[in-house]
């Protein structure tokens, strides 16, 4: 028996999990318009140098700035490219008067002396009233600043996926959930009124942390209360609830043009989120590990009580939660940190497998993700497509963890798009609707594999360390969003490059998805002594299995008695 069983008993599909699972879904909802908002709150608007403010000198050129104008205007100040469209970071040292009088063809600019913008910018607001860009002009020279702003945020996410992760372990999960709401709530409410780039940083980076800790544990409370059969559904509702946040922060911003106001309008219902956290109850499976049986069960009596099962809960006493739980109760000894991960055979591959998924998916999806104005059509039309794909492709997802299990669908989900962000590497830059429909594929695979990742990852790894090894891998992930706008920079060298980068590590990761274990129709591990006993397990179950000789059979039980724990060979047998 275990709690898999205890949940049958008292409802593990009922009435509490459908109300828990959408309060914390509508605010993870809301949570993915700050990961990807920088989209629209950090967009880059036309522009050029400013024209200064002051009359035409006399002389030949009889004339004032009044009569003539802007864009007639800026052909004696700014350069123009092959297209007519003003150079966005350069000026002539001195005005161009003749320029006025020429058409494109007989002007020849190639000659005359240029400098960077010296009376700062014009924008163009017609898209766009107000970003961080036009604000603090992030443009030209100051231009990488507004990726940095992004690998701020993503650094924030890093931080918190160590920290709370290994504090949800510690201190409970939901406890850690209702810390992040505040803090996201607080944080992303004062970034609308920053008064600098720097203190904006500072605040995004506040915000990462608390979004990372918000994800790890609500992900966490749905799944260690939801039964086996009913985890693939549960399991990816975060990831439903991060494409309908895309959806939804494309409505917002089209309707907000301000970067102030929009942020303002996605923090605030955080604090709503944070009085409804306190109605959702901690994880049973945690609190019995951590020895505090007495408040798991009074948990466990009030989810029965909400399912409608109120007599099978109160039949449950101690003594019968200690039978279910058996195992985990006398687990509970041991202090668990992140060396766990690593210090027994099946956990460090385990662990060491998920890094590089973790970090492969992040890579290419962001790297896709966070750059959306270079399709070349509207900012807002690109992110409604990049949303919508994600309903067939975590559909597809769905599917095949259903029925096909965890380990190919991984697999497919790296596999195919790398290579469909490979071919578009080798696309000619003027074929625009190729290479966004690869790209939207692409994004859409990488986002279904992030659904499988977490709810992998969170199957593979035991109650006792469970919230540590999510750290761990959401760290990975962060590492990959950090990385991924600084390969960008490669194609200053090559055209394609990034793209070539992007592709390449999703099909190597999705290769070393075969070294991981299948998870499907499985109970939750609760103990590390468990996993390994499973693995010794499936080693036994292959040397001895049909099809293998004596000899076979004896190199298999010297393999397991060498190399195996005393008290997992007993868990084997």
């Amino acid at each position: 028996m275990g709690f898999s069983d205890l949940l049958d008993r008292i409802g593990g599909l009922g009435r509490y999990q459908f109300i828990s699972t959408s309060l914390m879904a509508i605010s993870g909802i809301i949570m993915a318009s700050h990961t990807i908002m920088q989209n629209f709150s950090a967009a880059v608007p036309d522009h050029h140098c400013r024209i200064p403010n002051k009359t035409i000198p006399a002389g030949n050129w009889n004339i004032t700035m009044s009569v003539l104008d802007d864009q007639t205007l800026l052909k004696a100040f700014v350069p123009h490219d092959a297209k007519n469209k003003p150079l966005r970071c350069l000026q002539f040292t001195e005005p161009q008067w003749h320029l006025l009088f020429l058409n494109q063809s007989q002007a020849d600019t190639s000659e005359l002396q240029t400098e960077p913008c010296r009376h700062g910018w014009t924008y163009n607001r017609q898209e766009f009233s107000e970003t961080i860009v036009t604000e603090w002009d992030l443009v030209c020279d100051l231009r990488h600043l507004k990726q940095m702003s992004q690998t701020v945020f993503m650094g924030g996410v890093l931080a918190g996926a160590l920290i709370l992760g290994g504090l949800s372990d510690k201190f409970g999960r939901r406890k850690i959930l209702t810390f992040s709401y505040l803090k996201l709530a607080v944080s992303g409410t004062c970034t609308a009124f920053s008064p600098s780039f720097s203190i904006f940083c500072l605040l995004r980076f506040i915000a990462g942390m608390a979004t990372s800790g918000a994800v790890l544990s609500y992900i966490s409370l749905i799944l260690e209360w939801t039964p086996i059969k009913s985890r693939t559904i549960f399991g990816t509702t975060a990831s439903v609830s991060f494409t309908i946040g895309q959806f939804v922060l494309a409505g917002i911003s089209y309707g907000i043009r301000d970067w102030r106001t929009l942020q303002l309008v996605i923090s605030v219902p955080f604090f709503f989120s944070f009085f409804c956290s306190w109605w959702i109850s901690e994880s049973a499976r945690w609190q019995i590990i951590h020895k505090k049986s007495d408040e798991a069960l009074k948990q466990i009596k009030r989810v029965a009580r909400i399912n409608g099962r109120v007599k099978e809960g109160e039949a449950i006493t101690l003594e019968v939660l200690k039978e279910y739980m058996q195992d985990e109760v006398q687990s509970n000894k041991k202090i668990y940190t992140v060396i766990d991960l690593f210090r027994t055979p099946c956990m460090r591959r385990t662990t060491l497998c998920l890094m590089i998924l973790w970090c492969a998916t992040s890579f290419g999806f962001y790297g896709l993700l966070m750059d959306m104005q270079r399709f070349g059509v509207s900012v807002f039309l690109v992110q409604v497509i990049f949303g919508a794909i994600d309903f067939p492709a975590k559909a597809f997802c769905i599917f095949l963890m259903t029925f096909i299990g965890r380990r190919i669908t991984q697999a497919v989900l790296l596999i195919l798009p790398g290579l469909l962000v490979l071919a578009n590497a080798f696309v000619p830059y003027e074929l625009q609707t190729l290479r966004t429909a690869l790209a939207v594929f692409g994004k859409g695979l990488l986002g279904a594999s992030f659904t499988c990742v977490y709810l992998y990852t969170l199957e593979l790894y035991p109650t006792v360390i469970r919230q540590t090894g999510m750290g761990f891998g959401s760290t990975m992930a962060r590492v990959g969003s950090m990385t991924a706008p600084m390969v960008m920079m490669l194609e200053d060298y090559l055209y394609g490059l990034p793209l070539m980068v992007y592709g390449a590590l999703p099909v190597i990761a999705g290769i070393i998805t075969v070294f991981l274990p299948e998870t499907r129709n499985m109970p939750l591990p609760d103990t590390i002594e468990y996993v390994e006993a499973q693995r010794i397990r499936r080693v036994f179950n292959h040397r001895l299995g049909p099809g293998h000789d004596i000899k076979g059979a004896r190199t298999g039980m010297v393999f397991i008695y060498r190399f195996a724990p005393r008290s997992d060979i007993n868990r084997a047998r």
